[in-house]
């Protein structure tokens, strides 16, 4: 499928769902990699993931693109066209668009970083853990306001 099958899918879907039509651009950008589509408020432009197309068909792409169009034709109508929106929701619901793209084979899950430094308060013994260096003179224990020396863990 090229970008003129894909405007003509999205104009299709635009008018058969929303009764609306879709009067920009839409494209597939094949740089997306953890998002199935994405919609731009200032352009109003929509990308598709064609990988989502290759790797999960027609129904699941069509699903994308209803989500996309959600977006474009609340925020056209001054509407909540953000995903905590109500009327998002409602409309998505509505004309059975996905909420979250399904992921794609291969693709890397991120693993928790482990705690590297070790806060410890000098009145209380209490135990701090954390990811990133803090500097301990600029923090108090939670716990009684004690001072806190910093270790590193690894």
């Amino acid at each position: 499928m090229n970008n003129e099958q894909l405007q003509a899918w999205v104009e299709g879907i635009s008018m058969e769902s929303f009764g609306v039509p879709f009067r920009h651009q839409a494209l597939f950008n094949a740089r997306l990699s953890t998002t199935g589509g994405r919609y731009f408020l200032k352009g109003h432009n929509i990308e598709i993931n064609p990988h989502q197309l290759e790797n999960h068909g027609v129904e699941e792409v069509e699903k994308i693109i209803k989500h996309e169009l959600c977006h474009y034709h609340l925020h056209l109508a001054g509407r909540g066209y953000r995903h905590r929106d109500v009327d998002f929701k409602q409309l998505l619901k509505q004309v059975g668009g996905s909420r979250y793209c399904q992921s794609l084979p291969g693709a890397k899950a991120r693993k928790p970083q482990p705690y590297r430094y070790k806060l410890l308060c000098t009145a209380c013994a209490q135990e701090y853990l954390r990811k990133r260096k803090v500097d301990p003179k600029r923090y108090r224990c939670g716990k009684c306001a004690g001072k806190l020396t910093i270790t590193q863990l690894n």
